[in-house]
């Protein structure tokens, strides 16, 4: 048995609507389908909700909940807000640089381009407070990628013992810390 893809990523929304919207008018998405009910298929416990699907390319899909009943949505206060987030792939830089001008004149912070050596990436919130990362491969990425895959077992069986960043891949964001 082997997983063939995800088929779909849930998170939940604030407004279903704006969130649509959202990724339609900043990212190009495409609104494929919405689902509502006023109980949950899976526990049967009466609770209205809208769900939307977007297309975020090659059968991939990004879906939200919104969940009028519920209290405000947060957010864990014990994970730093870099962490969790979703991550979407771009043709090239030229495409990540336009998507960082589209989101900026759309009135969006954006962070970055911040080199990850084997990709590029900026970062940016939706209006739920979700964290959105666009990257695009480096032109060298194939063979970064194979240097990586000959010390991934290595660096997790060191940081496994001593929780404690492996020194094998250092190089990858040597760029990044030297920016000034």
């Amino acid at each position: 048995m082997k997983i063939e893809q995800i088929h779909h990523v849930a998170y939940r929304c604030k407004d279903a609507k704006e969130t649509v919207n959202w990724y339609v008018d900043n990212l190009g998405m495409d609104f494929v389908l919405a689902i509502a009910e006023d109980r949950v298929p899976s526990t049967h416990e009466p609770d209205p909700y809208m769900h939307v699907f977007l297309d975020a390319g090659n059968g991939n899909v990004l879906a939200f909940f919104e969940l009028p009943t519920k209290p405000e949505m947060g957010r864990d206060p014990n994970t730093p807000v870099w962490v969790q987030h979703i991550a979407f792939k771009v043709k090239d830089r030229a495409t990540l640089v336009a998507y960082k001008e589209r989101l900026e004149k759309n009135g969006i912070p954006v962070l970055g381009v911040t080199d990850h050596s084997i990709f590029h990436s900026i970062y940016f919130f939706d209006p739920n407070g979700h964290r959105i990362e666009l990257a695009c491969p480096d032109p060298e990425e194939d063979a970064m990628l194979a240097k990586l895959d000959t010390v991934k077992w290595d660096m997790l069986e060191e940081w496994s013992r001593t929780k404690r960043a492996p020194k094998h891949a250092e190089w990858l964001h040597k760029r990044e810390f030297e920016k000034v």
